[in-house]
């Protein structure tokens, strides 16, 4: 569903009403569309103390063809990527702020207390001001429960006001995130950046992503623009709406999809595995046998390298309204399903070694919603789910990871009343809901196998929404 506030607030007479009247302006948010760089303009880089990955993010950059510039506080910059081959610049001209800039990435892995924290207001107050519309705000740590101290570990756990609040200040489609880097998995970072500083993460915004360890070892994806080139993926609930979306990006990035929905959307299914040059497979998955069906359907396959949990219902209730059956229905389908596949797949080699598990859960499961307790008690169980199944995985090389959308244009939330749909539209640092292609463009980059060292993670896909945490 198109939202008429947003293409009016962008008109040359909607945007002088709303102006005028001081009314939210949302932007018309920049996406990826296949063939572009990964992206447009100059990246200023920024750090504190002593900075600990600026080598890995030369070679980063190097590889994606960024240009770069260094603030006057990390004059260090330019050696370290003149010796990466990276031609750089610096930003500052005598004090004064340079050129504006489509993305700041902040090195903070060198704060060890407090004390240093100027460094992050200068290059903050610095650049905030120079970034373009769209634009897009990194910032790099350590994970503060590996911190040796008490003080480094206040300081990085600092970092999250500080990204949540520049998410909330800069506006203009421009998003802010957080990375905790482990030690001894700086090499890791490439696949993350790119998903980050690109066009792909457009509605994702003030979110934590931690980046480990290799799980099932480096898989470097031969070209970046086919990530999943040979890659057999399943999607669940393809048959229409985000599971659509899913299976196309999954498709665009080079993969196999098999497209599963129930029987009763044989149809839609049908026409979108035909489109995507892919297979329909039609499946009730909360049936007991399906976690066998699956792992028969694998085998046959030759065995599948990605499964995305994207089929879910709802039973709207209050709890004290709420019949026991649509209780169970939901939890069931919604969550339970899912760790019985889950293991049925994994403890069967059905899915193979180096293979990627995406859940998709929901905001309601973040925050808890009125009226939908059975649906937020299975989306929170999806969270505990992937963060406890993940040290587990990684045992057999594989990854376990899910998204959390907030606000999504579709036919479902085209049917919510017309005053609560736009609050829900609007209660949001972007001032608009998501897309479709938003959840999915997420869910490729857990898919990629260049993702190794990113597991256990809940990623919101929600605009920076202003309900929950």
């Amino acid at each position: 569903m198109s939202d008429g506030y947003l293409d009016f607030a962008n008109s040359p007479m909607g945007a002088k009403l709303v102006n005028a009247l001081g009314l939210p302006k949302p932007m018309q948010l920049e996406r990826y569309k296949p063939g572009q760089p990964v992206i447009k303009g100059s990246v200023l880089i920024g750090g504190g103390g002593e900075p600990q990955l600026l080598p890995a993010l030369a070679s980063v950059f190097k590889r994606i063809g960024a240009q770069t510039l260094a603030h006057d506080k990390l004059p260090q910059w330019v050696a370290v990527a003149n010796k990466e081959g990276l031609t750089t610049g610096r930003w500052n001209n005598n004090g004064q702020p340079g050129e504006k800039v489509k993305a700041l990435v902040f090195d903070a892995t060198g704060l060890e207390d407090s004390t240093q924290s100027d460094a992050l207001y200068w290059f903050f107050h610095d650049a905030a001001r120079s970034v373009l519309p769209c634009g897009r705000v990194v910032i790099l740590g350590r994970p503060p429960e590996q911190c040796a101290s008490p003080r480094k570990a206040a300081i990085q756990r600092a970092l999250e006001g500080l990204s949540r609040s520049l998410g909330k200040e800069l506006k203009k489609g421009i998003n802010a995130q957080l990375v905790y880097v482990e030690e001894g998995a700086e090499a890791h970072l490439e696949s993350t950046l790119r998903f980050l500083i690109s066009p792909r993460s457009a509605y994702v915004s003030a979110q934590v992503i931690r980046v480990g360890k290799l799980v099932g070892g480096l898989q470097e994806p031969a070209d970046w623009a086919q990530s999943l080139a040979g890659k057999k993926v399943l999607v669940t609930g393809a048959s229409r709406g985000i599971g659509e979306a899913i299976a196309e990006v999954m498709a665009r990035e080079g993969a196999q999809v098999i497209c599963l929905d129930v029987p009763q959307a044989q149809a839609g299914l049908d026409a979108v595995a035909k489109r995507l040059g892919g297979s329909a497979l039609a499946l009730d998955i909360g049936a007991p046998d399906a976690p066998q069906k699956l792992v028969d359907a694998a085998r046959a396959d030759g065995g599948w390298d990605v499964v995305v949990h994207n089929a879910g219902i709802t039973r709207d209730k209050t709890v004290a309204n709420m019949k026991e059956h649509l209780w169970q229905l939901v939890v069931n389908v919604n969550l339970s399903t899912q760790e019985r596949i889950n293991e049925a797949l994994v403890a069967s080699g059905a899915l193979k070694s180096g293979g990627r598990i995406v859940c998709v859960s929901s905001i309601s499961g973040v925050a808890g919603n009125m009226g939908q307790t059975n649906y937020a008690v299975s989306k929170a169980g999806v969270i505990g789910m992937v963060q406890a199944s993940a040290p587990l995985f990684a045992e057999k090389g594989i990854t376990i990871n899910a998204v959390a959308p907030g606000f999504i244009e579709t036919a479902m939330t085209a049917a919510i009343p017309f005053a609560i749909r736009e609050a829900g539209r609007r209660m949001n640092s972007m001032s608009q809901g998501g897309q479709p292609v938003d959840v999915a463009e997420a869910i490729a980059w857990f898919a990629s196998p260049a993702s190794s060292g990113v597991t256990g993670n809940v990623i919101r896909v929600c605009g920076q929404s202003l309900i929950g945490a």
